[in-house]
């Protein structure tokens, strides 16, 4: 479904008291109140800890979401893809980093093209062919550029301090290039459920982070940004002290597995501010009924969503293939109707969001505006 097409079936419903239940389904639904509670939270806290905040938009792909990410104090954004960035600056959003290095020459001529239309464009290196790369597409203009440094995801960045030290001397011999910092994100952490042993993980990590820094900085590479961090360690991070740039991203959105993690705080600091809105479509055995939404309406790698809204306390959630899904009342007692809504919290927020058009952002259950998610799709 495309967003024109979201756009014509659900322009009558704007502004219309109650209209949330009559969205045709499934529909990905954004309670643009909470998302405004969450990001401001958010930002009070980077705030109150000194620390810069550049959200990372590969959760929300959104350019209405950004900016009022940076209305908030956000210094800028991150993007994990290309193509994330390119749809964002196009929407007016020009300080970015990008979180992923970018290695093939037909994407560096692109990201050539892109430095020339935002402003503070940033990237991540960790390897010195990169390094030689780019600079031959720069064509003489600068790039600020961040050292990735592996955590040991062994996914991207520098394998250790002296790989650390040998690809900034690279960059220095570069005169396109500018050094910034370093980029180092625990995303293996971020989910742990306790914060305990969260906050013990990371600390062992941070602590490996400042002997690398300890060793740039004895050769006079000390780094203005260290950027990384996200929504599970946010402030162990700012409690450690050695980032000063979080990219923390689902807080905005918030997901079932993060839902589900001690944050650190009394209670989540953050609520469900995105849904999958279903509908009942069959409801002829006691006590279950099958909606509209299964493989294709949500990402699967996080397990099932939660449900929020539309079954009795205690009711489970089970996928049943590719367009529908199973919600059961283990009393065998609910007795749900044809076309009853049901509202889910999704299992994992980006994925989700990339199989959608449009977000239909809702106020007190009213169909307040429809934003396109910008990005969508653009993962190159």
């Amino acid at each position: 479904m495309s967003r024109v097409h979201d756009i014509e079936l659900h322009r009558g419903l704007l502004h219309q008291a109650d209209s949330r239940r009559h969205l045709n389904t499934p529909a990905l639904v954004l309670d643009r109140d909470v998302l405004e509670r969450n990001i401001a939270r958010m930002a009070a806290f980077a705030s109150s800890k000194s620390i810069a905040l550049r959200p990372h938009a590969k959760t929300h792909k959104s350019v209405d979401i950004a900016r009022r990410q940076l209305a908030a104090g956000a210094v800028g954004v991150c993007c994990a893809k290309l193509g994330e960035a390119e749809a964002l600056a196009e929407g007016g959003i020009d300080d970015i980093l990008l979180t992923s290095p970018v290695v093939s020459p037909s994407a560096i001529q692109r990201l050539a093209s892109l430095r020339a239309r935002c402003a503070s464009l940033k990237v991540v290196v960790d390897n010195p062919t990169n390094v030689a790369t780019l600079c031959s597409a720069l064509g003489g203009e600068r790039l600020d550029v961040l050292i990735d440094v592996d955590p040991g995801i062994r996914r991207t960045g520098v394998a250790d301090a002296e790989a650390a030290l040998r690809l900034f001397k690279a960059i220095e011999g570069a005169r396109e290039l500018t050094y910034r910092g370093l980029q180092y994100y625990c995303g293996a952490q971020q989910h742990l459920p306790s914060f305990s042993e969260r906050h013990v993980a990371v600390h062992d990590r941070t602590q490996y982070l400042e002997t690398v820094i300890a060793l740039l900085s004895k050769h006079g590479a000390r780094p203005d940004i260290v950027s990384g961090g996200g929504t599970g360690s946010h402030r162990i991070d700012a409690e450690l002290g050695v980032l000063n740039e979080l990219q923390v991203g689902s807080y905005a959105l918030m997901d079932r597995q993060y839902a589900e993690c001690d944050l650190g705080a009394h209670g989540s600091p953050f609520e469900y501010a995105l849904f999958v809105d279903a509908r009942v479509v069959s409801a002829n055995h006691a006590g279950m009924a099958t909606l509209d939404a299964g493989f294709k309406a949500m990402s699967t790698d996080g397990g099932p969503p939660a449900i929020v809204g539309g079954a009795p306390p205690g009711a489970t959630f089970h996928f049943m293939g590719d367009e529908h899904s199973a919600v059961v009342d283990p009393s065998k007692t609910h007795a749900w109707r044809i076309g009853d809504l049901v509202s889910l919290a999704v299992p994992h927020c980006d994925p989700t969001v990339n199989l959608y058009d449009t977000y239909h952002v809702v106020s007190d259950e009213t169909l307040v505006d429809m934003w396109p998610v910008t990005a969508r799709g653009r993962g190159r």
